[in-house]
């Protein structure tokens, strides 16, 4: 250091004594310790240093040339003394110190503290470096020989403050801890409080924790007996008044800001002047007085945020609950119901709404209502609850029971399936005005979510591939991009079997258009007379849901040449192969000559048959119309009113029907070939029947498929492992397991094992 300092004083000679040696060393060491702002010389410091040396060393040529003293040698016992009045220097100099902080209090003491600290320190650092021969040779040797009791210079200082500056000073009711509090109170309520002066004493206190075993490590038993401990305690008791106050003024969501805000701030507090280690033990207290004390009423004010759609406080509520073990849980609980409730009621509205019953209800509104629902609590969830794990899955079950049990479906389990299913036909249709509007995928994506929760996955199945095939059977599609993108969502829900006969589907019309072509070709090389435009679609009966008419049909004379030349062709192809003809899904259009307007009439091919009759007569009865078409009379009367109310036909007569003359028509295409309502009827219950017979099959096939693998299983784990592996597809029933199991036993593909009533065993 340049700045001057006083070189009156002479080195002592090498060999001098200790009283000789100290008396220098002690002037030095105390202008270290409390003059140093004044500077010390260059020459002062090194002269010190050399004294410190020559003392060390020459005691050891001392030693050498002398008798050893007992079992100590001469430099231990010089290197004693030096050290032994170190520690009389410092106890002299912390007793001038103590006794002028004896008056202090709050935060002047902690004023005069921290100031003292940064003196004493600072010199205690320089006088560590003069006795460095000191450290590196007496103290190690002391220490290696096992006395613990014997420190470095440096850390010899910092004990010295501990016993005789710092707990001195804490003895008298903890004056300086509770300084510390009290300033740490008034920042609590509001006031601007010296933050580095807080940090600075804070540290102190951690610098004054001293591992015995290994000086060079830190240890924090001072700070957190004479400190961290009180402070915790004051920090329950503080915020336990704060928040009982509070609450008593403020509703709840105004203490989720508040609660929120102390949390911030005590986290805050430890980054600005406590120790790291004590962030842990800090927030649990703090979140265990400002959560836990008043979780309950959180937990009955939820619904209440719920209800008026509170984003804000719900995300407040969210992040404090979830810093407490079980805090979610009843949040989680509640949002189940309430999301339930939600949906119950959206659907209670729409079949409330309806002028027509349950069964009337638009597949669109229906679905619409389910998805708003999903949507508005699946905002909530992403937005307020951050996506967590608990809320979404209580999402999905409140979704899977208001989707599958509600107003509109009562107890039936297959009526949202179906409506869900219509509602894809609808939007897959070439006439849907959302596919020209709107996203036509994003609105399948939707569909989709509605899937997930549907229980019984085979009935939309079913209901899917009856509106798929009518829609390509018809040509409605509103494109393949959007029927393959469909399939592909279905199949990454369900697997390659859940779309199996949706893909063969597609297969069987690509291979039809392929065989009209071919049949087209065949009859321009070998019938010029084909004048009527034909294409056929042959479909395999094991993909399509398509059932063949009941009732007879004649084949009008016009187009038999063509049905005749084509069931020839087909069995030339292929042979052993049997055609059944689906006349109740054939269409074709007519032109009218009878009327000056020439109108192409798009017809069912039982339209055709009864107005191709009028080729040859302008009036018929029903009973000639039956006998001449051989189609029933249930069917053909509905027939006959379609052609009426078209006004193709006029009926002035009972059961007797004439040609219009008058016919008029703004379209000169005019579409006649809407469906009967006997159709539409029978739809429903032939799928939900086709629904059962496939139920049966897999559930046997299921059980044979268990056996196979297990070889012998009691009855009841038998069942629930049907169940397990059936309830991605549907939810079985107890009595149609058990059924097919007394099927499986009859047919013996198992058995009874001998001796036992509730065990089977396969049959290989």
């Amino acid at each position: 250091m340049a700045a001057p300092g006083s070189t009156a004083n002479q080195l002592p000679p090498s060999n001098a004594d200790l009283a000789t040696t100290w008396a220098f060393l002690e002037e030095g060491v105390d202008h270290i310790m409390t003059k140093l702002q004044t500077g010390v010389s260059y020459t002062k410091y090194i002269g010190l240093y050399t004294v410190a040396y020559n003392y060390c060393t020459s005691s050891r040529m001392h030693a050498d040339a002398g008798p050893a003293h007992g079992t100590r040698t001469g430099a231990n016992l010089m290197g004693s003394d030096l050290y032994n009045n170190l520690i009389r220097y410092f106890v002299a100099h912390l007793k001038s110190l103590r006794e002028q902080s004896d008056s202090l209090l709050d935060e002047a003491l902690l004023r005069y503290y921290a100031r003292e600290w940064d003196r004493y320190t600072t010199g205690a650092n320089y006088v560590n470096r003069l006795f460095t021969y000191l450290n590196r040779h007496w103290v190690k040797r002391e220490r290696d020989e096992g006395r613990k009791g014997v420190y470095p210079v440096y850390t010899l200082a910092l004990v010295q403050w501990r016993t005789n500056f710092f707990l001195h000073v804490q003895s008298r009711n903890a004056k300086l801890a509770g300084a510390i509090l009290r300033l740490i109170e008034r920042q609590r309520n509001g006031e601007t409080i010296d933050q580095g002066l807080v940090k600075k004493v804070v540290d102190s206190l951690v610098s004054l924790g001293l591992d015995d075993t290994d000086i060079n490590k830190t240890s924090l038993d001072i700070y957190k007996e004479h400190l961290e401990i009180p402070f915790l305690e004051a920090t329950e008791k503080y915020y336990e008044q704060e928040s009982e106050a509070f609450l008593a003024e403020n509703g709840v969501s105004d203490y989720l800001k508040k609660a929120e805000e102390r949390l911030r701030e005590e986290e805050d507090r430890v980054d600005r002047y406590l120790n790291a280690e004590t962030k842990k033990q800090l927030i649990s207290k703090c979140d265990g007085v400002l959560i836990r004390q008043h979780a309950p009423l959180m937990w009955k004010h939820f619904q209440h945020l719920l209800d008026y759609d509170k984003d804000e406080d719900l995300q407040r509520m969210y992040a404090l609950l979830s810093r407490i073990s079980e805090g979610l849980e009843p949040l989680r609980r509640n949002f189940e119901e309430h999301v339930k409730k939600a949906g119950m009621t959206a659907v209670s509205k729409l079949v409330g709404e309806g002028t027509e019953s349950a069964d009337g209800l638009d597949p669109k509104a229906y679905v619409d209502a389910l998805l708003e629902v999903h949507r508005k609590n699946s905002d909530t969830v992403t937005r307020s609850f951050r996506g967590e794990a608990g809320f979404v899955a209580s999402l999905d079950k409140a979704c899977r029971e208001f989707v599958n049990r509600n107003a509109a479906t009562g107890s039936s389990t297959t009526k949202s399936p179906e409506l869900l299913a219509k509602h894809a036909d609808m939007l897959l249709r070439k006439n849907n005005k959302m596919a020209e509007e709107e996203d036509l995928e994003g609105a399948l994506n939707r569909v989709m979510i509605l899937f997930k929760y549907i229980e019984d996955k085979d009935v939309f199945q079913t209901f899917y591939t009856t509106k798929l095939s009518k829609r390509l059977i018809h040509g409605v599609s509103a494109s393949d991009e959007a029927e393959a993108s469909m399939i592909s969502k279905l199949k990454e829900a369900c697997g390659f079997e859940y779309t199996n006969k949706l893909q063969r589907m597609f297969t069987d019309m690509s291979l039809s258009k392929d065989l009209t072509d071919q049949f087209k070709e065949r009859m321009q090389q070998n019938h010029d007379d084909m004048d009527i435009n034909f294409s056929i679609m042959v479909l395999g009966t094991n993909f399509w849901p398509l059932s063949a008419p009941n009732n007879d049909f004649i084949i009008p004379p016009d187009i038999f040449p063509t049905y005749d030349r084509f069931s020839k062709y087909y069995q030339t192809k292929h042979s052993g192969r049997k055609l059944t003809w689906l006349w109740n899904y054939s269409k074709n259009e007519l032109r009218t000559n009878y009327l000056s307007q020439k109108y192409i009439l798009m017809t069912s091919s039982y339209q055709m048959a009864v107005l191709l009759q009028y080729n040859k007569h302008d009036t018929l009865s029903l009973d000639e119309l039956i006998a001449a078409t051989a189609i029933s009379k249930d069917i053909l009367s509905q027939v006959l009113m379609l052609l009426v109310k078209a006004k193709v036909l006029v009926n002035e007569e009972t059961d007797q029907y004439d040609l219009n003359p008058n016919f008029k028509s703004k379209k000169i295409r005019v579409n006649l070939n809407q469906p009967i309502k006997a159709e539409v009827k029978a739809e429903s219950s032939e799928v939900l029947k086709t629904v059962d017979e496939d139920r049966k099959y897999v559930i046997q096939a299921t059980i044979v498929r268990i056996m196979k693998a297990r070889k012998s299983m009691k009855n009841q784990p038998l069942i629930q492992e049907v169940i397990s592996q059936i309830s991605q597809r549907f939810a079985p029933k107890i009595p149609d397991i058990k059924k097919a199991i007394d099927t499986l036993l009859e047919k013996e593909y198992i058995e009874r094992v001998e001796g036992t009533k509730d065990t089977f065993a396969y049959v290989a």
